[in-house]
């Protein structure tokens, strides 16, 4: 059984980090790309930035660069997000996803319905 289980949110204020982390099971998880997600209240989910299976390809949306980073150990079927100089609109639920297109391939998508499984989401909330 695929599974995805993100950690490391919770409550920090305006310029400060948090490093969240996904951990996979059920899956060879260095043959596949890992995504990570956001939704906000009220808004639609959104890519943050995704990390491919070959080539160590990363992509970040454009609000986050500079200020997040995404990590993969295949050692420990992990991938972390550092998130440095938080702010109030990067308030959301996180979420990390694994996309079964990507076998092997170097590329990942910042688009959520490319993604098969996905982790059960942690609370990032950044106080103004």
């Amino acid at each position: 059984e695929v599974q995805l289980v993100e950690s490391g949110g919770g409550l920090v204020q305006a310029g400060g980090s948090l490093r969240l982390s996904c951990a996979a099971s059920g899956f060879t998880f260095d043959d596949y790309a890992i995504g990570w997600f956001r939704q906000a209240p009220g808004k639609e989910r959104e890519g943050v930035s995704c990390f491919s299976s070959r080539s160590g390809l990363t992509y970040y949306t454009d609000s986050v660069k500079g200020r997040f980073t995404i990590s993969r150990d295949n050692a420990k079927n992990t991938v972390s997000l550092q998130m440095n100089s938080l702010k109030f609109e990067d308030t959301a639920v996180y979420y990390c996803a694994t996309d079964f297109a990507t076998f092997r391939a170097s590329r990942c998508s910042m688009y959520s319905g490319a993604y098969d499984y996905w982790g059960q989401g942690t609370q990032v909330t950044v106080s103004s």
